[in-house]
């Protein structure tokens, strides 16, 4: 039995569940990340908004972009003891029109584009032809109202499957309170992780190093955070109904 942590964008699964992913491929269990938003960015012009973004994480074009971090994903999912699956949705960054317009140029925060609606359909396609009904499945609880997080959770609902939910980070570290309302009417379960499992999440967190500057203050700031968060709940929580 797979378990199949749905991640909407390259770092999600491994920032957010990390030591949890160590502990059950280190206790014998595959686990598999599928990374939604992986696509071929397409040609054209770029917002300021990818701009700045590409800025901060110091990367070159949008295919450039996507390549560096296609190849992070896969040392990230190394660090922690699964397999990756890159699925070919394209990144709100990079989404545009069929008539090449880019569909988020300001934010990629909620509501979703109007003309953004088709992807959930597609997702929710590629998702359910690489399943098969032993697969334990866990998908974001798109906790900040990121358009693929809220896109990603939708389309794996629909699925029908029976579900777990994780928190991301680094969302929950910045505001805590929207896990209360995420998480209402289901039950919480609390995995143990050890100093073995804390280590490789650092480690798999700091494979994603062109996010870091994004994420954290920096590398040490992250350790901490990550150390910090694990121990105020005594282990990491996923959720089901």
């Amino acid at each position: 039995m797979r378990w199949i942590y749905i991640s909407p964008h390259f770092d999600d699964a491994v920032l957010s569940c990390g030591g949890l992913i160590w502990e059950q491929t280190h206790s014998g269990i595959p686990v598999e990340i599928w990374t939604v938003m992986a696509g071929d960015p397409p040609p054209g012009p770029v917002s300021n908004l990818i701009t700045r973004d590409h800025a901060k994480w110091e990367t070159g074009s949008p295919q450039e972009t996507v390549a560096l971090r296609r190849i992070e994903d896969q040392n990230a999912a190394r660090c922690v003891g699964a397999t990756v699956r890159h699925l070919k949705i394209v990144d709100a960054l990079y989404r545009r029109t069929k008539t090449g317009s880019l569909l988020y140029t300001q934010k990629v925060f909620s509501p979703i584009h109007p003309r953004d609606a088709g992807v959930l359909e597609e997702t929710a396609q590629q998702i359910a032809e690489n399943l098969n009904q032993h697969d334990t499945l866990v998908c974001p609880l798109a906790i900040g109202s990121h358009v693929d997080h809220l896109i990603t959770r939708q389309a794996v609902e629909k699925l029908g499957c029976s579900l777990w939910y994780y928190a991301e980070i680094p969302y929950v570290l910045k505001d805590e309170a929207e896990l209360g309302p995420a998480t209402t009417g289901m039950n919480a379960k609390t995995f143990f992780i050890s100093a073995q499992g804390l280590a490789a999440w650092q480690k798999g967190i700091a494979a994603h190093a062109s996010q870091i500057s994004s994420l954290f203050e920096d590398l040490q700031d992250m350790r901490t955070q990550i150390k910090n968060y694990l121990l105020s709940r005594s282990g990491l929580t996923i959720w089901d109904r």
